[in-house]
């Protein structure tokens, strides 16, 4: 029995191309919205794209997101370390906070890695304010957040609580050698911890910063606003 419909797995199969390539091509319009579905395209419409256009557009295989952090921290001219338990310049988490904002494309579906288009992070290398987004994305555990803001940990948890910060994402962290020991920690970035303070006012931040250890947080009375009702 004949196909009728395609998903995008089974549309690059059908054409011979790599399931990145052709993601790729349907984020430059070369591939057009699927005809059939949200997310599956009609024979016709399959048999109608040009392959060897799909195969040009990218000429060389996706490269991961460890490796796009790899450039961009090269392009800054602080290359990342490969010593054994040296601090990476640039991490995969900033290259997911860069698909986040829009700078690169996610081209797996894998949701424990990303691949991107090497040509499309070629570019992100070359803007002219490459340094300030690494900044602003850079990861923050809680205690770093909480020292950067200058508060104690309990007045952090109280934000994340209040939801003034939200984690876009978090990474196992073990202690010793089993996993029954491995707890997830948040992360942050710079930048979202850096909006905590201007955008309330309403807190005594001078007196926040010298309350005591051990002492009750003036944040702890302080209830998450209600959602907005949709229009």
């Amino acid at each position: 029995m004949r196909r009728t419909e395609y998903d995008e797995g089974q549309a690059a199969r059908r054409l011979k191309v790599p399931v990145a390539a052709f993601r790729w091509a349907r984020h430059t319009g070369l591939v057009p919205a699927p005809d059939v579905s949200s997310s599956q395209w009609s024979r016709a419409a399959v048999e109608a794209l040009d392959a060897d256009a799909i195969w040009a557009a990218m000429p060389s295989p996706p490269i991961s997101g460890g490796a796009a952090a790899d450039r961009i921290a090269a392009a800054l001219g602080t290359p990342n370390r490969t010593i054994h338990g040296e601090p990476a310049n640039v991490t995969a988490f900033v290259v997911r906070r860069f698909v986040d904002r829009g700078l690169l494309v996610d081209l797996s579906a894998n949701p424990d890695g990303t691949l991107h288009h090497p040509g499309q992070v070629e570019e992100v290398c070359r803007r002219e304010d490459l340094a300030a987004l690494v900044a602003a994305d850079t990861p923050l555990g809680p205690e770093q957040a909480a020292a950067r803001l200058g508060v104690r940990r309990a007045d952090f948890n109280h934000m994340v609580r209040l939801s003034w910060v939200r984690s876009p994402q978090s990474i196992e962290v073990r202690f010793g050698t089993s996993r029954a020991g491995a707890v997830d920690v948040a992360l942050y970035t710079t930048a979202s911890v850096d909006a905590i303070v201007p955008a309330h006012p309403e807190v005594d931040w001078e007196q926040l910063r010298t309350v005591e250890k051990g002492r009750r947080s003036p944040l702890a009375s302080l209830r998450p606003q209600p959602a907005p009702v949709p229009a």
